[in-house]
């Protein structure tokens, strides 16, 4: 068993100071048996760490059907990162973004014409404890507490961007401590103040930032919420994705390595 912990702007892991350096990797994108590979290939760049959203459509395609074979074998995705050596960081929000269809909700969802996402509604909270009690109990296992490799789980995916239901945000942090998710967990935004103020719970969760230019100016604003704990973007952004119709997007490589 381990400790993944937070103390002033340091983490913790194991009673020793750590730096996380993580790379994004969606198993659901990438067909099974290639993960070695490609998780070989991260760590060669050298990360200690793997991150991965979770597409709850993915794992439950129809309504009370949970698929959790092949590409949606996330517990042999996570297990084979931990054998390799690396820790990981699990996003297993409802809502995922991701470029990812309806942002990773299932479509059964709207088959209720009277349901509203993303808020504490309890129709739609009860689809949630029905896919979190299949889901995280085979999280539990591989948490750093458990002698597994996760080492943090987000809660929501950058939910400033959408709304500001403090209600809904601590009802999934609760569902998630209640089904013994004991490891650091997190809110990821945007860094402006409508973001910080409608997407965190600080000071109870640790926030963290996204970005793709100026970590001066996103640092400076998380800190001003939150200015005693570590910096952490927890995804930089690289490049931007492509709207149907628009040109492709690129950007120079000096302009990344900077």
């Amino acid at each position: 068993m381990a400790s993944f912990t937070i103390e002033g702007k340091q983490f913790i892991y194991n009673g020793e100071p750590i730096r996380i350096l993580s790379g994004a990797m969606h198993y659901f994108r990438i067909v099974p048996e290639y993960w070695k590979d490609r998780l070989l290939k991260l760590k060669a760049c050298g990360f200690n760490t793997v991150e991965t959203y979770v597409a709850w459509n993915v794992h439950e395609p129809k309504e009370g059907q949970f698929n959790f074979q092949g590409i949606a074998d996330v517990e042999h995705f996570v297990q084979l990162a931990g054998e390799l050596g690396l820790h990981v960081i699990i996003r297993p929000s409802p809502y995922i973004c991701a470029e990812w269809e309806f942002g990773g909700l299932p479509y059964w969802l709207l088959k209720d014409p009277s349901m509203q996402l993303r808020c504490f509604y309890k129709p739609y909270l009860d689809k949630i404890d029905t896919y979190y009690d299949e889901l995280l109990a085979r999280f539990k296992p591989l948490l750093c507490t458990n002698g597994g490799p996760i080492i943090a789980m987000q809660i929501e995916n950058e939910y400033g961007s959408y709304g500001t239901d403090k209600d809904y945000l601590a009802y999934i942090r609760q569902a998630m401590i209640n089904r013994g998710m004991d490891v650091l967990l997190f809110t990821s935004d945007g860094y402006d103040d409508s973001n910080l103020q409608g997407g965190t719970l600080i000071p109870d969760v640790f926030a963290t930032v996204n970005f793709g230019s100026r970590p001066e100016e996103a640092f400076a604003k998380l800190q001003e919420y939150q200015p005693d704990n570590p910096l952490v973007c927890m995804e930089y952004w690289n490049g931007w994705f492509d709207y149907w119709g628009d040109e492709h997007h690129q950007r120079g490589n000096d302009d990344v390595v900077d």
